[in-house]
């Protein structure tokens, strides 16, 4: 099932209003003599309005069946995936596994939790809007983080999710405070209009089951799972 999602109220409400105007005018111009002009100029209106709409679907996705496997945060393409050595972000203390997506404009722009998720601290960094693809924009655009102990299956884990505007996008939606337990797959922010979000995990506790280059799908794409000397 496809759903808008109510971080985009504002946006495409405002766009569905000024839709309807827009083809009421259409309809005038027909009427005045000038059918052509007004059936021309109301495709456009209905494409635009249409393409505004789809950035903020919110598809219904299947989770991964195993709970032990943690879901993807995102839609996009895996972009990259490294070690971070001192990564400090409460309950978070120390080396972390990296797995930088990057979301396109065509892609669903809500992010979801990996696992459930018990949150315990949250961070804004002001930054720059350097291209969500260029190297640097990790660590100087602008940037959400959440962080807190996670759970799957019978493992609790610390994890933290971080979401980054782009060149295009200058939104960045997360409506979560410390305290608020997020259910696996639950979706808990987005951004607008281009960007990068970012999954850290334990390392030496999990299998990446993804590679750089990789499209996947939030909420339903396996990203990895806890190994089994960890699940015991």
């Amino acid at each position: 099932m496809m759903t808008l999602t109510k971080y985009g109220i504002r946006e495409w409400g405002v766009g569905l209003v000024a839709a309807v105007v827009l083809l009421a005018g259409c309809c005038w111009l027909g009427a005045a003599g000038h059918p052509g002009w007004g059936a021309g100029v109301g495709v456009v209106v209905v494409v635009l309005f249409l393409a505004l709409a789809a950035f903020f679907r919110n598809p219904s996705r299947r989770l991964p069946e195993d709970p032990r496997q943690l879901a993807s945060p995102a839609d996009g393409v895996v972009r990259d995936i490294g070690e971070v050595e001192d990564f400090n972000f409460p309950p978070f203390n120390g080396r972390a596994v990296r797995i930088g997506i990057f979301l396109s404009v065509l892609n669903v722009h809500v992010n979801r939790t990996p696992a459930e998720l018990e949150v315990e601290s949250k961070y804004y960094r002001e930054g720059e809007f350097l291209d969500a693809r260029h190297p640097e924009c990790a660590v100087r655009n602008e940037a959400m983080t959440i962080a807190g102990t996670a759970k799957a299956g019978d493992v609790r884990f610390p994890l933290a999710i971080r979401q980054i505007s782009g060149k295009i996008a200058r939104k960045i939606v997360c409506p979560v405070d410390p305290g608020r337990t997020l259910r696996r797959g639950e979706v808990y922010g987005m951004i607008k209009f281009g960007s990068r979000t970012e999954l850290y995990l334990p390392v030496d506790r999990f299998d990446i089951k993804v590679g750089i280059g990789d499209k996947v799908r939030g909420g339903e794409t396996v990203v990895a799972a806890i190994r089994q000397e960890s699940a015991k």
